[in-house]
């Protein structure tokens, strides 16, 4: 017959507290010699030299690396960096249906703009600001590539044909930051209907004497660049902008044969009569508001007789 032991459990081990010795003797002491982690964003690394630089130091160029990269921004910072002193009235968008076709996707169409605004803190791609450039008042747009590709679609419409409304009824120049990669699938034909109806926008806005100024900031391209990108009066663009209408590998695959280098940037499309000025973001104000001026110089005069 086996023999049977009595034997105590073990006791419960006391869970370690944290900070040890030193924190019992001096629990303050704990908080000074925490580990302090930096934030995540703290660096950013260049798309040229794949240099990490230092992001205070890349915010004050504007977000233009050492290199001359003009890296893509937000509608709020890239309104704040055209206006005089960063102020400008935020002119709310128009709200529509989000899934006026019920888009089958392996994410729902509408998980998708909740992300994209929740990221941005956009209603949809483009934004709207009235202010001052160099004293002169003006409507901006801005399109946000961050917002789902920057994509063309019912928001983004409805938003360009208040804007140009809004300047008409100020009597004001309207400008426009594109960045896009052309319309959004997700809303298929509404989508492409928003390139006849911000045609539309854009002969009120002729039709009242009023400048359009358009600014190519990379990438814009698709059903963007084949309506309201290509209709101002004046085509600014940031240095190595992409400007197209199909990428590079659909033409070349299409025509058989190998592209120029450079094809499709902004300064290509300068030496070919397609933009007229290459600007820099820091002098873009100074641009802006030199061009403005003397568009406006007309009106002004017409008015005054």
């Amino acid at each position: 017959m086996a023999e049977q032991r009595n034997e105590k459990p073990p006791k419960p081990t006391a869970p370690r507290e944290r900070g040890g010795w030193l924190a019992k003797i001096a629990p303050g002491v704990r908080n000074l010699v925490a580990k302090r982690e930096a934030p995540e964003n703290l660096w950013v690394k260049c798309p040229d030299s794949g240099e990490m630089l230092y992001r205070p130091d890349l915010e004050a160029a504007l977000w233009v690396t050492p290199s001359g990269n003009h890296m893509r921004i937000g509608a709020g910072m890239r309104l704040r960096f055209t206006f005089d002193d960063g102020k400008y009235e935020k002119i709310s968008s128009p709200v529509v249906v989000d899934d006026p076709l019920k888009f089958p996707d392996d994410k729902p169409y509408p998980e998708r703009l909740k992300a994209a605004r929740k990221a941005t803190g956009e209603q949809d791609s483009m934004a709207i600001g009235f202010g001052k450039i160099k004293g002169q008042d003006v409507v901006v747009v801005v399109q946000d590539f961050a917002f789902m590709g920057g994509s063309l679609g019912m928001g983004a419409g409805e938003t360009f044909v208040k804007a140009a409304q809004e300047a008409v009824k100020r009597k004001v120049p309207f400008v426009i930051f594109s960045a896009s990669g052309g319309a959004r699938m997700q809303e298929g034909t509404l989508a492409l209907m928003q390139m006849a109806r911000t045609t539309l926008a854009l002969n009120e806005v002729k039709s009242a004497g009023l400048p359009y100024v358009v600014v190519l900031t990379d990438p814009t391209a698709g059903g963007v660049t084949a309506s309201y990108a290509m209709l101002g009066d004046v085509h600014l663009a940031e240095p190595n902008a992409l400007v197209a209408f199909s990428g590079r590998r659909v033409i070349e695959q299409t025509i058989r044969e190998v592209l120029p280098a450079g094809f499709q940037r902004a300064e290509f499309l300068l030496e070919r009569g397609m933009v007229d000025k290459v600007v820099s973001r820091a002098d873009m104000p100074d641009v802006l508001a030199s061009i403005l001026k003397t568009l406006m110089m007309g009106r002004s005069r017409s008015r005054a007789a």
